[in-house]
């Protein structure tokens, strides 16, 4: 259990505290003092990416809050001294909602070393005994993604076509802004497409800088260099904008990535990867390394064959991994001969996760307007289309039907303590 703040009250001027990163975090407290003390942590430097919000109520009132909603990155919990049973009660309520990674952060008034371990055993992530203070509480929060051990707070979902020009990139930047508006997750879409990528225009941003100088500049890259690098496009969306230039050659090795991703899962909690239809040794590591691949396909033959190419080649480069979801794109386009969306998923043995129909007036508004098809048409099946791939992709659709075992998996701390 931990008391965060040294003998005198004071935290010790040695210590480090991580910055938290950009997550979610709501705080359900039973009392005034404990609600103060969030409020406050939310002004600390530490804090400025993260979204907090705190409401009074406690576990009972976050139980009935995500019986409809979808659950934050991290829960924090008061609980005043009483019968700890309720406490328990109301967190197994809880687990019923519970997405995946979530992570429960329980404040409590009694030094209860068996309430403890059962909290531990349910899955809960950190135990604090009030009085507590400001810095501790940052603590407690920054150490869940920073301690060693912890995992990293971010996904990378990667997004490609299997052949070009069937509007991978659409699906890309929609499927973010599906995730980070429709979802209220923290998202970064990283444009991997140097020279021609477009997530700059459809998102009508005109950055200086973007991943160009993430890649071609390791030495000075870290944290601060690559806040400094985002767009900004709304309050939980950014962008890491191409150059779209052809001042120079864009020949990478295999790992020019690799940093960018680490900083990126380091500080959110979901990454788009936008990788161009190419097959590099850079394209196919960002592939088999991301947590998701989604391919994307127009149903024709040669994209049919690309797609069983690409599936197989990654089926057997992950195979402890998801399968990679399958997107059909302008589907239904007149007068052109296709393959029936479901004969083309049966070939790929799998099913298609969305089909997305043709509709250029919409596509080709959004797209000279610099916008988002749910800006354009908000309650349209299109749009719709997007948030339940976004929901699908994020595990918010499975996160609803499983139940207990979906509070946040123990740290190794912990799990030693317990």
């Amino acid at each position: 259990m931990n008391q965060m703040t040294s003998p005198g009250g004071e935290p010790s001027a040695a210590s480090h505290i991580s910055p938290v990163p950009r997550i979610a975090i709501q705080a359900f407290c039973e009392t005034a003092d404990v609600a103060r003390v969030v409020e406050t942590a939310t002004g600390d430097r530490r804090m400025d990416k993260a979204h907090v919000k705190v409401q009074m109520g406690g576990a009972p009132a976050a139980a009935e809050v995500y019986r409809t909603a979808p659950t934050p990155n991290v829960i924090v919990l008061e609980f005043t001294a009483g019968d700890s049973n309720a406490l328990l009660g109301a967190l197994d309520d809880l687990a019923e909602s519970c997405d995946p990674g979530t992570k429960v952060v329980v404040i409590g008034h009694v030094n209860d070393v068996l309430l403890y371990r059962e909290l531990l055993r349910r899955g809960v992530s950190e135990y604090m005994i009030a009085p507590i203070d400001p810095l501790g509480f940052i603590r407690s929060i920054s150490e869940l993604y920073s301690a060693p051990g912890a995992e990293p707070v971010g996904r990378t979902i990667a997004v490609v076509g299997t052949k070009g020009g069937v509007g991978a990139s659409t699906i890309a930047h929609n499927l973010g802004w599906a995730i980070a508006r429709g979802l209220s997750t923290a998202t970064v879409i990283a444009d991997l497409d140097l020279p021609f990528g477009t997530a700059g225009l459809d998102f009508n941003q005109d950055p200086p800088q973007g991943i160009a100088e993430a890649v071609f500049s390791p030495e000075r890259l870290d944290s601060n260099f690559m806040d400094r690098l985002l767009s900004k496009c709304s309050d939980q969306l950014s962008i890491l904008a191409a150059p779209a230039t052809l001042d120079r050659l864009y020949d990478f090795s295999e790992t020019s990535f690799d940093s960018v991703v680490d900083i990126l899962r380091a500080a959110t909690p979901c990454i788009i990867l936008d990788v161009p239809h190419m097959w590099t040794g850079w394209s196919r590591r960002v592939l088999v390394a991301s947590d998701d691949i989604a391919l994307v396909a127009s149903p024709d033959l040669a994209n049919l064959r690309n797609a069983k190419v690409m599936m197989d080649v990654l089926r057997q480069a992950r195979p402890n991994d998801r399968r990679p979801k399958l997107i059909i794109n302008m589907a239904g386009m007149p007068k052109r001969p296709e393959i029936a969306p479901a004969e083309f998923a049966k070939a790929l043995d799998c099913e298609a996760t969305a089909i997305i129909s043709f509709d250029p007036q919409l596509f080709g508004t959004a797209a000279n307007n610099g916008q988002m098809i749910a800006e354009v048409q908000p309650n349209g099946k299109i749009a719709e289309s997007f948030l339940d791939l976004a929901r699908v992709l994020i595990g918010r659709v499975e996160a609803k039907k499983s139940s207990r075992s979906l509070l946040a998996p123990l740290l190794t701390r912990l799990s030693r303590k317990g």
